[in-house]
């Protein structure tokens, strides 16, 4: 038996692969022959994440065209460079302001259910919780080396001196990262000459893992090592405290450099997440720098443009320029010119920015949003869509369905990430998530599953987000009134109306088509409302395992379930009891067993124990439900509810008959019911297994159906199936399943 071996297969002459030979001898055993076992290695994973910067701030959304027709432009040379290697994705989203962009990205939840889905000053409440997955747990999870640096913005207090832990479960050392650098509250990052900044791994003792160091460039100055553009730091007049975001870019580098070292020797993979606070004011702060300008010296426009603008220009393109440095140690580690050490090939690179960016002169002489209407904090396009790029050359080619070099219509929301970076990992997608693993569409490989709308809010408004269309309307208290007084006017619109706009021909949105589609505006305000934005704040999901002591247990029953309680410094800021809910992240383990005879609603439901649904009763689990190895789902003529799909994952089983009104991926095992069909109210997605149960009646079974759906892709990779004495052979429609007699 040998030892499976990371092995990458490098596009270069020195590209190595792991010999397995005779490493068992220590033990005293022989291997009677040597070979090579290469797998494709999980990529390593850089997200590079900026505070503010509107969509049409890089060359591919608008800044080429300015260029190319002598008005002033942002240079942004080293992500136009990432876009051409990949692919521009010109409808990324982000949220409307920066603390629920971080929650969604890093739990996989919009704003309707993520806890922290709107800015607020105390980070004691403010939080990702303990039980919340974040991309920091799974990756790490995973067997990935993980780093943070930049602005967090949960954790921490906001005092400027003597900034304290406030609570301890939202720290990102709390959540799998191992190397950080950060600022732990959004106000004290209103600056970028912070004295003390976040750091782990950090001296024993430290509470929560994290201790402050000076903000200093100090380490890197005089160091052939390290360069000195952008930073200056060399220069007698770079300031002290140092600019956070240089110290959180040679942080970045530094890691990149040691863990892309210890990729090529072991093949174990990182995952590293820079969240620059730039461009995010104050933009003034820039010009303190030596050589703040430096780029901007031969553009003779650049004297012209304000000086919020100039400042704004030299802020973009100083973090553009640290992001080119860091990407350039990924195609020479060790930086001694020899690119034959790379892991450019094995990395998937993630630009992004959290939310549009704000009013400003730069957002009017630059176009920085690229002629969307609104800006940050609006529901509007200007305030949500974001600049998006991913370059991974293994699997992005000129040749792959996304193309090197090309502009995508693909809708990726910042709530994508997590799911698709667990994905790429190996990694468990976190139950429930809003977000869609985009893995098959980045790897040309399996099936893109669809998500079918993005939510966002403001604090008086929400939108839904369908293909094409978006609607707008005001959030409602639940007994339908108006959640806040009638507003003025915000981007030349009525917050108090509802709006409808054809996002392909109208990205602008200025023609409101409410009156001429009241169908569609029915259908969408209904898929919105159901989405809980009209919550109060701090309402969010919730998490429960099944505890019912008896076998069948009564799937609706309150005492089966766990409490949920989020709670801080003995302060309690959310408590949910009681039978299940539509913001129920349910489990039930392996071992349990439950009885649903009453309609059970969730946002989520994990089977690894056993579920029986008898006849006539029905199980909502609105985001999916999912059936794990060892779980079954046994539908004794009850019903499946998910607004998106059911999971049978691989050694997991559906047994049974009755009906899902959802879309199926089996993996696992179906056992279905000769005589009563399954019957599937969406497309079916199959690999796994078919068995069939035993007839209970005495008939002529020489020919049946055992399966419906309005779609079929994929077969069972069992050709036929034998039960009561007889073999039969499995035969495929685009809608049917029918066994018949051999």
């Amino acid at each position: 038996m040998g030892l499976l071996l990371p092995c990458k297969e490098s596009r270069k002459e020195e590209g190595w692969c792991l010999i397995i030979m005779q490493f068992t001898l220590f033990l005293g055993l022989v291997l009677p022959l040597a070979y090579c076992i290469c797998e494709v290695p999980r990529p390593n994973i850089l997200y590079l994440y900026v505070d503010d910067l509107g969509w049409g701030s890089i060359g591919p959304n608008g800044q080429y065209e300015r260029r190319d027709q002598g008005l002033p432009y942002v240079l942004t040379p080293n992500l136009d460079r990432l876009a051409k290697a990949g692919v521009n994705f010109r409808r990324g989203y982000g949220c409307t302001v920066c603390s629920p962009a971080r929650s969604s990205q890093q739990t996989g939840f919009h704003q309707g259910y993520t806890f922290a889905d709107r800015n607020d000053p105390d980070n004691a409440k403010k939080a990702i919780r303990a039980e919340d997955v974040t991309m920091g747990d799974a990756l790490s999870k995973a067997g990935y080396v993980t780093g943070y640096w930049g602005k967090w913005g949960y954790g921490g207090s906001k005092d400027m001196q003597n900034p304290t832990i406030d609570n301890l479960q939202t720290l990102p050392t709390s959540h799998g990262y191992q190397f950080v650098v950060a600022e732990l509250h959004h106000v004290r990052a209103h600056t970028f000459f912070q004295p003390t900044l976040w750091n782990a791994p950090a001296k024993a003792g430290s509470i929560g893992g994290l201790e402050l160091k000076p903000n200093s460039m100090r380490k890197f100055l005089n160091n052939k090592s390290y360069p000195n553009y952008p930073a200056f730091q060399n220069h007698p007049k770079y300031p002290k405290p140092a600019y956070c975001d240089d110290v959180y870019a040679f942080a970045c580098l530094d890691f990149v450099r040691s863990q892309a070292t210890q990729y090529n020797r072991t093949g174990k993979p990182f995952f590293g997440l820079f969240a620059a606070q730039i461009p995010h004011a104050p933009f003034a702060e820039v010009q303190k720098l030596p050589n703040w300008d430096i780029d901007y010296k031969e553009k003779t426009y650049f004297t012209k443009l304000s000086p919020q603008s100039q400042q704004w220009c030299a802020m973009v393109t100083r973090i553009d320029a640290h992001f080119g440095n860091i990407l350039r140690a990924l195609e020479d580690p060790n930086g001694d010119g020899d690119e034959s050490d790379s892991v450019a090939d094995d990395t998937l690179v993630v630009f992004q920015s959290d939310n549009g960016g704000p009013s400003g002169e730069n957002r009017e002489q630059l176009d920085a949003n690229g002629g969307l209407l609104g800006s940050k904090g609006s529901i509007y396009e200007g305030g949500i869509r974001v600049p998006t790029i991913i370059r991974w050359p293994d699997k992005i080619t000129r040749e792959s369905k996304l193309k090197a070099g090309s502009n995508s219509e693909l809708i990726l929301d910042c709530s994508d990430l997590l799911p698709t970076f667990c994905e790429l990992a190996g990694a468990a997608i976190p139950l429930g998530v809003s977000g869609v693993s985009l893995a098959p569409s980045l790897t040309g490989e399996g099936k893109q599953r669809i998500r079918d709308f993005l939510i966002h809010e403001t604090k008086g408004q929400a939108s839904i987000i369908r293909s094409r269309y978006k609607f707008i309307r005001p959030k409602h208290e639940p007994n339908g009134s108006r959640k806040r007084k009638p507003s003025s006017k915000k981007d030349g619109k009525d917050p108090d109306k509802w709006q409808l706009y054809d996002l392909h021909a109208d990205a602008a949105e200025v023609n409101n088509l409410v009156k001429e589609r009241p169908q569609l505006v029915r259908e969408l305000n209904d898929l919105l409302t159901s989405e809980r934005v009209d919550e109060p704040v701090g309402f969010a999901n919730t998490y429960h395992d099944w505890r019912g002591g008896s076998a069948h247990g009564a799937l609706h029953a309150a005492s089966n379930w766990t409490e949920y309680r989020y709670e801080n410094d003995e302060i309690t800021y959310m408590e949910e009891k009681g039978s299940p809910k539509l913001s129920w992240c349910g489990a039930i383990n392996l071992g349990d067993s439950a009885l649903a005879s009453k309609d059970t609603s969730f946002l989520a439901l994990k089977v690894a124990g056993s579920l029986t649904i008898q006849q006539d009763a029905q199980v909502n689990a609105r985001n999916e439900l999912r059936v794990m190895e060892k779980g079954c789902v046994n539908l004794a003529g009850g019903s499946l509810f998910s607004q998106r799909w059911v999971e049978v994952q691989t050694g997991g089983m559906l047994s049974g008959h009755g009906q899902i009104h959802a879309a199926l991926y089996n993996s696992g095992s179906l056992v279905l019911d000769p005589e009563n069909p399954l019957l599937i109210h969406g497309p079916v997605h199959l690999s796994g297994s078919l068995r069939v149960e035993k007839a209970e009646r005495k008939r002529n079974l020489d020919k049946f159906v055992v399966l419906k759906a309005e779609s079929i892709v994929g077969k069972f990779t069992n050709a036929e199936v034998s039960f009561s004495g007889k073999s039969y052979s499995i035969e495929y429609t685009s809608k049917e399943i029918t066994l018949i007699v051999r």
